[in-house]
């Protein structure tokens, strides 16, 4: 049995994890995850249908099913690490990895919800941004963009160089990066260092647990007494009874069990550590070149260099002599709701 766990994964593993790479590279440079446009969702009329109010933040509704499958995992692995797997590490292990894992789950936790719960729009939307008032529609087969010369038409306020109107908050964010639908929010300048630290910080928890995980799973084959130091397991009737949720809940398990879960956690956490460890690193890259996720996409995007020369263009004209006609044309862009 244990020799056909071992195969199966070594099988297994390497497939599922191409293709969760895979998936990771479309879900984090797919141009149309970071759609900075309004949604274009068809109306009775035709005309292309923006969200009716803009969300404050990742916890507005409806819940992306992108963060339920997080938070899920997050908290399956938070209760067969603590629960499971460190309480059978020898003594000495036992302590150490409750003190640094625990440290990185408490600040993993505080980085990511801060990275959720952050408001990232533009500063001069929240001066006079009213949630509650439904949002124009914007009607894209007549203007292109929400914003030119750096006003938006649909949150009505003038905005900075590197503001965005994403598509999915409906609304102007501050230094856009990039719509994260794992967090269920926009990641700007006013959130992106949470959204980083929350990333790094998942990394390194995740390398940790699996080691945890995997040396158990190892031990159990090699010499399973030296994960029964535990005092709880001198009462233990057999060796083939064992205990999870020591020392405050102890409660009987079979050693299958704990095997079985052993194998579904590292299957899981070697999945989650590839997604994440490649974003990590996509996100250090952009770093060192000094590039956000949406700049790095539209440097890539064909025909970028024609765009980005008619936007420097546009950039330089006069705004007295351009605003007057830009904003005759986008007023044609907003249909009232």
């Amino acid at each position: 049995m244990s020799m056909r766990y071992l195969s199966s994964l070594a099988v297994c593993i390497p497939k599922i994890s191409g293709v969760w790479v895979s998936i990771l590279q479309m879900i984090c440079l797919d141009e149309k995850w970071r759609r900075t446009g309004p949604e274009e969702l068809s109306g009775h009329n035709g005309h292309p249908l923006a969200p009716l109010h803009s969300r404050v933040n990742g916890w507005s509704l409806p819940l992306h099913s992108f963060q339920v499958v997080t938070l899920g995992l997050f908290a399956y692995l938070a209760i067969v690490g603590f629960g499971i797997y460190i309480p059978l590490l020898p003594h000495g292990w036992k302590h150490a990895a409750y003190a640094v894992i625990g440290l990185l789950f408490i600040y993993h936790l505080i980085n990511h919800l801060v990275a959720v719960t952050i408001d990232p729009a533009d500063q001069n939307v929240l001066a006079k941004k009213n949630y509650n008032k439904p949002m124009p529609i914007f009607d894209r087969s007549t203007c292109k963009h929400v914003i030119q010369n750096q006003r938006c038409y649909l949150c009505e306020v003038e905005v900075g160089p590197k503001v965005k109107h994403c598509s999915a908050c409906n609304k102007c964010i501050a230094d856009f990066d990039h719509h994260c639908n794992w967090l269920n929010n926009c990641v700007g300048s006013k959130n992106y260092w949470f959204f980083f630290s929350a990333v790094a910080s998942a990394v390194l928890g995740l390398f940790l647990r699996i080691l945890v995980v995997l040396y158990v799973f190892i031990q159990y084959f090699v010499d399973p007494g030296q994960l029964r130091t535990a005092p709880q397991f001198e009462s233990v009737g057999g060796n083939d009874t064992w205990l999870v949720f020591l020392p405050l809940a102890p409660a009987e398990t079979t050693a299958v069990a704990i095997m079985s879960v052993a194998a579904l956690t590292l299957l899981l956490g070697f999945i989650s550590f590839l997604l994440l460890g490649h974003l990590l690193l996509f996100h250090l890259y952009l770093l060192g070149k000094k590039l956000s996720t949406y700049e790095y996409m539209t440097r890539h995007r064909p025909g970028s260099s024609t765009v980005a020369q008619e936007t420097k263009v546009v950039g330089t004209l006069d705004g007295s002599s351009r605003m007057e006609p830009l904003q005759v044309r986008s007023r044609r862009c907003l249909l009232s709701s």
